[in-house]
């Protein structure tokens, strides 16, 4: 014990005597987190969502009967007019029909006739009329189905247009109602057909503005207006169509993808009116209506309790903050209560760990 206190008292006279002495540990920098101010009660969040670029009127032109498809006019990309022939079918099938349908028309007119001069002299009784004169109906309406069919062996453009899409080649073998054709009527309005989750669509009103953006058109953002609200959601995803109108411009295609910025009130955003809008990863924990979140108290995290609203969309509905508060976000769940922070720039903690931190170096 005399020699281990011996050997501590020479190596402190030996410390005193280089003028060394003991250096005190730094204390750790406070954690870095991010934060943000809390909205404004009942404030509106944007909607953003991406859907198909579509003209309003796109049809999709097929033959009414079958046949052997033996002329295809135009291509994917031609501009056609109102009336044009685009395709055509052997109309061999429909013309032996239409024979066969017209001479069945002529013996029923003979017949009619025979029956009635019968009927007038009183060889026949009525009953033998009104066969007669049924079975001429029917021949008519046979004839007049067929002559139907014999225009329909040449497919016409409904519109003034553009082919989007050709779907049959020159002598295949189409079947009735098969399409072979899509043709846009370019001037109808272009669209854009959004699917939205049925809670987003509720927030969305016909008039309201959308800004849209769309790679065919890289840095620039044009102005749409939601003209329809779908009434029905899709039986698999559920979602809704909300149908916006677009600034037709060149660059614009029907089938590209574009996307839209809607702002939009919370559906229930008269119930909502007393909750503050916070991102939702700024929560602590929640259950029913109890959460928590780390409250700024000048560099200090005060763990605050609030009554929770629920979420809308990427942000939580909270009430029971001060106003004007601001709250942590990234970063909270590694702070304790009472503990200084420092707020930094998201864009700071984003930077690549090699870079390291930014110092000041004196001037020589």
């Amino acid at each position: 014990m005399v020699l281990v206190t011996a050997l501590a008292t020479a190596s402190a006279l030996a410390l005193a005597a280089c003028g060394g002495k003991a250096e005190a540990p730094q204390a750790a920098p406070p954690p870095a987190v991010e934060a943000v101010s809390i909205g404004a009660p009942g404030a509106a969040s944007d909607l953003t969502a991406s859907g198909t670029l579509e003209r309003r009127r796109e049809m999709a032109l097929s033959f009414r009967i079958p046949g052997v498809l033996t002329r295809m006019s135009v291509e994917a990309g031609d501009r056609i007019a109102a009336g044009q022939i685009l395709a055509a079918i052997d109309p061999a099938g429909v013309d032996a029909r239409q024979t066969q349908v017209v001479a069945d028309l002529e013996r029923a007119r003979r017949e009619a006739e025979r029956a009635r001069k019968l009927y007038a002299a009183g060889y026949v009784a009525k009953a033998r009329l009104d066969d007669a004169e049924s079975a001429l109906k029917a021949a008519q309406a046979a004839n007049a189905g067929a002559a139907f069919d014999r225009r329909w062996a040449s497919l016409s453009s409904p519109v003034s247009g553009v082919v989007l899409a050709r779907a049959a080649q020159a002598g295949e073998v189409v079947a009735a109602g098969q399409t072979v054709l899509t043709v846009a009527d370019l001037s109808s309005p272009l669209v854009l057909r959004l699917p939205l989750p049925a809670r987003d669509a509720a927030r969305v009103k016909v008039g309201s503005s959308a800004a849209i953006t769309a790679d065919a058109l890289p840095g620039q953002t044009l102005t749409g207006v939601v003209t329809r609200l779908g009434q029905a959601a899709d039986a698999r995803t559920g979602a809704v169509t909300v149908e916006i109108e677009v600034q037709a411009r060149p660059e614009l295609k029907s089938g590209q993808i574009a996307s839209a910025r809607l702002s939009a009130p919370a559906a229930d955003a008269s119930a909502r009116a007393a909750f503050a809008r916070i991102p939702a990863e700024a929560l602590l924990e929640a259950s029913g209506d109890k959460a928590a979140v780390l409250r700024l108290d000048g560099t200090t995290a005060r763990r605050t309790p609030v009554r929770f609203g629920g979420f809308d969309g990427d942000d939580a509905l909270v009430a029971g903050l001060p106003p004007g508060s601001r709250v942590i976000t990234a970063g909270a769940g590694f702070v304790s209560d009472g503990e200084k922070v420092s707020v930094v720039d998201p864009r700071a903690l984003a930077r690549s760990p090699s870079e390291g931190p930014t110092r000041k170096v004196a001037a020589p």
